[in-house]
């Protein structure tokens, strides 16, 4: 569920900066605006964009520490555990 909420953000995010970019284009091309506006504009964007990702990322591993859920780690941990008390049971 994380992921694909992840994802559907990542999405939206992409469709508006093709939109931004086409219409700085355009502004561009009408001489509104230098190309060193819209580039200093994309920039922002984009680090607006990565400070956004950054606060959501933490906020989701704290919600995800909250729910006490098992990580990647914790469940290689086990499975090695397992595996070892498995082969000297064999023995």
């Amino acid at each position: 569920m994380l992921k694909d909420m992840l994802y559907i953000t990542a999405g939206g995010f992409l469709t508006i900066k093709d939109k931004v970019q086409k219409e700085l284009n355009a502004l561009e091309n009408r001489g509104k605006i230098t190309k060193e506006d819209s580039q200093a504009f994309v920039d922002r964007l984009y680090e607006r964009a990565r400070a956004e990702h950054n606060e959501n990322m933490e906020y989701f591993k704290e919600v995800v520490n909250e729910l006490n859920l098992a990580s990647k780690d914790d469940i290689a941990r086990v499975e090695k555990k397992l595996d070892e008390i498995l082969k000297k049971m064999k023995s």
